[in-house]
């Protein structure tokens, strides 16, 4: 049920839909279908197209990569190259490097976007809204005060204002240059 004024509930008033075009985002449907069943986790990696794929760092048991769905820009994902489901299940050295990871990830995100604040989490089991519950990862959303406004509550939809290309250009030296200072080393 729409409670706002009629103008900000259009389906509801046999208005038309309005569209915002994001032409880059047949690149994920024609890739992996509607299903979505493909662990993008598993297969970009191996494919070694890292540039094409937004893999941003490859460690030697973890990688970050650019969310191609972000919920804001700069929305990144860290991840172990093993498929496992929980953190449970990971070793020692892939929980640390994962941790690590995030860490100076998030260093790299203050010095290129300067956000107010982040979302950080895992959402483990498709109940808590795992995209791919097989594959563990951690999400790291950068937040500006003011970034939630009218298009998401009115018209279901996320203006992003950065097209992923600059951000991994952007992005990556930074991260890379993080990671350096940490003796991390691609």
């Amino acid at each position: 049920m729409c409670l706002l004024v009629a103008s900000a509930c259009a389906p509801a008033y046999n208005m038309p839909m309005e569209r915002l075009w994001a032409p880059w985002r047949i690149r994920y449907i024609k890739a992996f279908g509607i299903s979505g069943e493909e662990c993008i986790f598993c297969t970009k990696p191996a494919e070694n197209r890292d540039e094409e794929n937004f893999i941003l760092f490859r460690g030697p048991q973890t990688f970050v990569i650019l969310n191609i769905f972000p919920y804001n820009s700069g929305h990144i994902m860290v991840a172990p190259y093993r498929h496992v489901d929980t953190l449970e299940r990971l070793s020692d050295s892939e929980l640390l490097e994962l941790f690590k990871v995030t860490q100076v990830a998030l260093r790299a995100l203050r010095q290129v976007f300067r956000p107010h604040g982040f979302n950080v989490g895992l959402n483990i089991g498709r109940t808590a809204g795992a995209g791919f519950e097989g594959h563990i990862h951690v999400h790291i959303v950068p937040r500006w005060n003011g970034d939630t406004n009218f298009m998401p509550v009115i018209a279901d939809t996320k203006v992003i204002p950065e097209a992923l290309e600059e951000t991994y250009r952007s992005l990556r030296p930074a991260l890379l240059g993080e990671l350096e200072k940490e003796g991390m080393r691609p």
